[in-house]
């Protein structure tokens, strides 16, 4: 009797399996018939569209391989790396501009991914020995204006400029201030900068360009911003003389967020959101 009773109730749960398999087929094959295949390619979108968003990308997975491969290494440590991309991970993708092409490039681009990445360089012939090994990466040559000796100069005399004054300031075409970046390219002057960082150019003897123009050009960037939200500016090698004393008078130590080892990391707001305080300068200057 038992086993006769638990064959009876084996077969009834097959039966009750089989009638739901059926079931569920007939229904299922009355929504292809009937062509409402809404909800299978919702959930079949939604599939892709996850898969899409953590696949690694091509520019990615180069970075790993170059990096596994290499043994060069960027040249800002781990710490200071770290900075930037923190701010990366919460914002990416978005536009991020680079002054300076290095062994860095790489992988800028890659903590980036599906984000604007340029990088602006002063020397054409080390632009092409990058671009050979990556030549994804979107860089431009720049040619700067200033030379390191003319830095205290230019700091003492930019005031009497009008259009170096932050009201005025401006860069394509502005050729009275000569702390003004005119020759970049037109995919810098018409994009918003998210992040900007400030790794070049060279900067450590007396004919090099120094950084004092691209320093003056991000906190004009910044200011100009229409968007929502603030500029990150992150400046490397702050350890330098020119870059601190440029750093305080245009990008501001009120503006200062973070600073770990020789990067510095600024939060600029826009100019528009910005009320001007009075006093002597008259909210005549940058900071």
């Amino acid at each position: 009797m038992k086993n006769g009773q638990y064959l009876t109730e084996k077969s009834w749960l097959l039966c009750v399996a089989i009638a739901g398999l059926l079931i569920g087929g007939l229904i299922l094959s009355s929504f292809m018939r009937s062509g409402d295949t809404t909800f299978l390619c919702s959930l079949a979108s939604s599939k892709a569209r996850a898969t899409a968003e953590y696949a690694a990308t091509p520019i990615q997975l180069q970075a790993i391989v170059h990096y596994a491969t290499s043994r060069i290494v960027p040249q800002q440590s781990l710490a200071e790396i770290s900075v930037t991309f923190d701010v990366l991970k919460a914002l990416a993708p978005c536009n991020f501009l680079v002054f300076g092409l290095g062994h860095d490039s790489l992988m800028w681009t890659s903590l980036n991914p599906r984000g604007t990445t340029i990088f602006l360089e002063e020397d054409p012939k080390w632009v092409q020995t990058v671009l050979k090994d990556a030549p994804t990466l979107q860089a431009h040559t720049v040619q700067y204006r200033t030379q390191l000796q003319e830095a205290h100069q230019l700091l003492s005399t930019y005031r009497s400029e009008p259009y170096c004054s932050p009201t005025k300031a401006y860069l394509r075409g502005n050729y009275n201030c000569k702390l003004a970046l005119t020759g970049l390219p037109d995919a810098v002057y018409d994009k918003e900068w998210d992040l900007i960082m400030i790794d070049a150019p060279r900067g450590y003897f007396a004919e090099a360009p120094g950084r004092m123009a691209a320093i003056f050009s991000a906190a004009v960037m910044a200011r100009a911003r229409k968007g929502s939200g603030v500029t990150h500016v992150f400046l490397h090698d702050i350890d330098r003389k020119v870059e601190k004393v440029y750093a305080e008078e245009f990008l501001c130590r009120k503006h200062l967020v973070k600073a770990v080892a020789r990067l510095w990391h600024f939060e600029i707001p826009p100019a528009a959101n910005v009320t001007q305080g009075g006093g002597a300068t008259g909210g005549e200057w940058f900071c």
